[in-house]
């Protein structure tokens, strides 16, 4: 195996590459092709050209057969000498802007087809899109498999519409992706949170327990009450796991289901170093956006199911309700060739990225003043992704902000997420082995160059993150009931004592402070002013400067 060099320097050329990957055939749809031209050959309709772009010779017909369904029905309805009257108005690339086409070429937008009869239909799928969703609720272990074009956030919000109703109490973490909070707003839903591990040295939130999720149940069985169901995030942002199989277990026992926001876990279960998938694990539903890991294209997710607890009827109504009426096709054959790679080759196909990210971490080890995040930081989680490598250089007086900045400006490397304390590098299939030296390049260049009589005091940032208000909260209002109250603009001081309007989440560690409907308390305010002057971005609030707070009028 080629080690990892290490050298410095700031000039770095970028390029794109692609690698073209075999495909699993499909000779359902090869037939429906072959026979729609035949039909064409003998109907005497007006054709421009009499090769109509589908099947011209064997060896075409072969290449179409190895496609997974959409991809091959896209092909062809692409390549078809049509006279088209349809959307969209770029007309199979026409009319595309050409400040696009000289960035991207024609290609994209001659497949940016609408739903045409041979494409199917997302929400009554009966032909290609149907058999390519069930290709990948076989390949990831689910029962059934919906395609989503809008992330995963329309896949957490139609989990909980599906499973809760207005007034239902939803068990979930206070770092719940803001999507979990606003399928709150839209279903009525009465939360129940579990505050996750944290660790106030990395300023980053961990997963949540069984014993947690156990307390949760019993307290509100105290009050006569039993959960609609129970949501979880796992991995973290960070890569930290839940343990989803006892907590099926668990929730299983007393009827009820679990939902599973997996959105940076969908390559888990494809490598022995890889934690198992939430859905080997029995939850009931999980949402994956396939675009994160693994290949698809930006904003195309998938969501699974698996039981009998969950009304796979309501999931579909909740899905046509949120997602687009106009789904791009390309999109959903990204999903679909995304599937067929992974199939292709699914024992090994992470084999280099694993290997490539274990000996990045091995490295790092070995670099003075560099702190390595790993699994001693939450060990009662059972697994920390191997794909994520979250590193610190406050041992050298730098926040993460101020590490990030050298390493993208002087080097060319490009992080995931940027936290107070840490940085998080995503490995995947495209991670090539010079960019791992690149990275190796700039934090040794960290580690020799900066003094380290800058040193930050490890006690003294404890005690200021100690300051996280996490377990103090006092919900007054559901999201719902704060979403639709009459508001106010107040200033931030002003803001204390009174009843939150707005999501305010900094992020790192990506806690949600304040929750619509919740009291603004003086810890949470302390708290916010702390991380914004390490450089957390605040999401959510109106005013990102923190200079006023938005407050429902009083109750």
């Amino acid at each position: 195996m080629q080690s990892l060099s290490v050298s410095n320097g700031a000039n770095w050329s970028f390029s794109l590459t692609t690698t073209p990957r075999g495909c699993i055939s499909q000779q359902t749809f090869c037939a429906a092709f072959r026979n729609k031209k035949e039909h064409k050959e003998h109907g005497g309709s007006l054709e421009l050209n009499p090769t109509d772009g589908l099947v011209d010779s064997d060896s075409r017909k072969l290449n179409e057969c190895r496609l997974p369904p959409l991809v091959s029905a896209l092909k062809a309805s692409a390549e078809e000498n049509a006279a088209s009257f349809h959307f969209p108005g770029h007309n199979r690339g026409q009319a595309a802007p050409p400040s696009l086409t000289r960035l991207i070429g024609a290609r994209p937008f001659q497949h940016d087809l609408p739903e045409l009869p041979e494409l199917d239909n997302l929400f009554a799928p009966e032909g290609p899109i149907l058999e390519a969703q069930k290709q990948a609720a076989e390949l990831f272990g689910a029962s059934e498999t919906w395609f989503l074009v809008g992330g995963s956030t329309c896949g957490v919000q139609a989990a909980i519409m599906a499973t809760c109703s207005p007034g239902d109490v939803l068990i979930l973490p206070r770092n719940s992706h803001i999507s979990a909070i606003s399928a709150m707003v839209l279903s009525g839903v009465v939360p129940k949170y579990i505050v996750p591990e944290y660790d106030p040295e990395w300023d980053i939130a961990g997963g949540v327990t069984p014993s947690q999720v156990e307390k949760a149940i019993k307290e509100l069985e105290t009050e006569g009450l039993k959960p609609a169901a129970v949501f979880m995030v796992s991995p973290s942002y960070h890569g930290v796991c839940s343990d989803i199989g006892a907590i099926s277990e668990l929730c299983h026992k007393n009827d009820i289901p679990v939902i599973v926001d997996e959105a940076h876990g969908a390559h888990f279960g494809f490598h022995d170093h890889l934690p198992a998938s939430a859905l080997a694990q029995a939850a009931d539903v999980v949402v994956q956006s396939t675009h994160k890991v693994l290949c698809s294209l930006t904003q195309s997710s998938m969501m699974h199911l698996s039981s009998n607890l969950i009304d796979r009827e309501r999931i579909c109504r909740c899905l046509q309700m949120l997602q687009s009426s106009s789904p791009s096709y390309l999109l959903l054959a990204s999903l679909d060739a995304a599937t067929a790679q992974l199939s292709d080759s699914k024992g090994a196909i992470f084999n280099e990225a694993i290997e490539l990210a274990v000996e990045t971490r091995r490295v790092i080890k070995q670099i003075h003043g560099i702190s390595l995040f790993g699994t001693a930081n939450f060990p009662s989680s059972p697994a920390i992704d191997s794909l994520r490598i979250t590193v610190s250089a406050r041992e050298l007086g730098l926040s993460g902000f101020e590490a990030d900045d050298i390493l993208c400006r002087d080097f060319g490397v490009v992080s995931e997420l940027v936290g107070t304390q840490s940085i998080t590098l995503a490995f995947n299939l495209g991670t090539k082995r010079e960019h791992a030296s690149r990275l190796l390049s700039g934090l040794e260049y960290l580690s020799a160059t900066l003094s380290h009589a800058n040193r930050l005091s490890t006690e003294a940032e404890g005690n200021a993150t100690a300051l996280a208000p996490f377990d103090d909260f006092n919900v007054v209002l559901s999201p719902r009931d704060a979403f639709f109250a009459r508001k106010r603009k107040v200033s931030f001081e002003d803001g204390l004592g009174k009843i939150c309007g707005e999501l305010i989440c900094p992020y790192p560690p990506g806690i949600p402070v304040v929750i619509p409907g919740e009291v603004v308390t003086e810890r949470a305010l302390k708290y916010l002013v702390h991380v914004k002057s390490k450089g957390a971005t605040i999401s959510g609030a109106a005013d990102r400067l923190l200079s006023s707070l938005v407050v429902c009028d009083d109750v």
